[in-house]
């Protein structure tokens, strides 16, 4: 059942392989590994997806996809899972990131205003590089790690529940 859930809710493997900042990978696109969904693939592709959205830089999904090709994990799970970090998400999450970085390196918050400039980026970003690069690590690491583990758990635990309820049906009948 949790193949199908996920089955559901995945694009066409075509319209995958046809976008257009996908086409760089060519004919890799076309390992059946990238599209299995199994407790390994998914679980990976969890981690693939939530490591990467962590990653401050435009084009994540490019990154996401060479990392589930690299490590043969489920693609479209990998991909999609990047857009945790979205336009609406991505200043508080990448705000607690810097939190966590200051908080580890033990330096004081810079106080600024967000501006999306070349100008604000030529002053401040040289200012908060450090605390928001490793926050953004650390955060991505945790999260992949809690994903690959959550989605095992999560998979074990939803078969485990099959086999009891169709055992339970076969001693009724």
């Amino acid at each position: 059942m949790a193949k199908h859930l996920i089955k559901r809710f995945m694009p066409d493997h075509q319209k995958v392989k046809e976008h257009k900042h996908l086409k760089i990978f060519g004919p890799l696109l076309h390992s059946a590994d990238l599209w299995h969904l199994n407790r390994h693939s998914i679980a990976g592709a969890f981690a693939v997806g939530l490591f990467m959205a962590w990653v401050p830089v435009p084009f994540q999904m490019v990154l996401a996809a060479a990392a589930a090709i690299l490590f043969s994990v489920n693609l479209p799970v990998s991909i999609g899972l990047v857009w945790i970090t979205n336009p609406v998400t991505m200043p508080p999450l990448f705000l607690s990131a810097y939190w966590v970085g200051i908080s580890v390196l033990g330096v004081t918050p810079v106080s600024v205003e967000f501006e999306l400039s070349y100008a604000w980026l030529e002053t401040v970003l040289p200012q908060i590089w450090r605390p928001f690069l490793l926050g953004c690590l650390i955060n991505g690491v945790v999260s992949a790690v809690v994903g690959y583990f959550g989605m095992r758990t999560f998979w074990i635990w939803h078969v485990q529940r099959r086999w009891k309820k169709r055992n339970a049906e076969r001693t009724q009948s």
